[in-house]
């Protein structure tokens, strides 16, 4: 793990016994909204303290992960007090280098992650190998404003949120995206600009990347 992951672990850590009141952001009917649809084995990439595990289908068989302890903590208390049929596991693990093989999970789920990711191309990327060919990446991420002035006063926000917290506010989110060699098959706005709802997959160049190295 690099010092700058090490750094923003830190960060999260320490703000992760008051994170469930910053993550009402998030309203239930979003999160609802994007997990309804999942099956087989699935993958939650920064769980964080569990808000969106009372969400998940029955029958769903859920990986989640997260690479700070003290979020991860809060997420099994949350975990312990649920009453669900699905087999739900939490493991300490950073986005950015998957401890998975490839290909192998039918869903993958982030809420608000790719902005606190220290490199999210590479973290992208890495939801892409353990994705199935016809496997979909589920989202629900904030970016940086399309509004000019809006744009601007997050930039100049920015540095004080990444102190704070570790989460950038100003993250181009699509176009780390597709810089990762995924297709956006689907951009829904929820929240103006700001925050979106995305349906994203692997594309033919990323499947026979793959091919080539294995």
């Amino acid at each position: 793990m690099s010092d700058r992951t090490r750094t923003i672990e830190k960060r999260y850590d320490r703000v992760s016994g008051i994170y469930n009141m910053m993550d009402r952001m998030i309203k239930d009917s979003w999160r609802q909204g994007l997990l309804s649809s999942v099956q087989g084995k699935v993958l939650e990439v920064g769980v964080g303290t569990g808000a969106n595990l009372p969400f998940y289908p029955a029958g769903a068989e859920v990986t989640g992960i997260d690479f700070s302890k003290g979020m991860l903590n809060q997420a099994r208390k949350k975990l312990y007090q649920l009453h669900t049929e699905n087999h739900i596991r939490l493991i300490e693990m950073d986005a950015q280098d998957l401890q998975f093989s490839d290909q192998i999970f039918d869903f993958i789920v982030s809420t608000c992650v790719f902005c606190s990711v220290p490199d999210p191309i590479k973290g992208l990327r890495e939801l892409g190998r353990v994705c199935r060919p016809d496997g979909k990446i589920l989202m629900l991420e904030h970016m940086r404003s399309e509004n000019k002035v809006a744009g601007v006063i997050m930039d100049l926000l920015n540095p004080l949120t990444v102190r704070l917290w570790g989460a950038n506010i100003n993250r181009r989110t699509l176009d780390n995206i597709r810089c990762a060699g995924l297709t956006i098959e689907e951009s829904e706005p929820i929240y103006g600009s700001i925050m979106k709802k995305l349906i994203v997959s692997r594309n033919n160049s990323m499947q026979n990347a793959i091919k080539l190295v294995n």
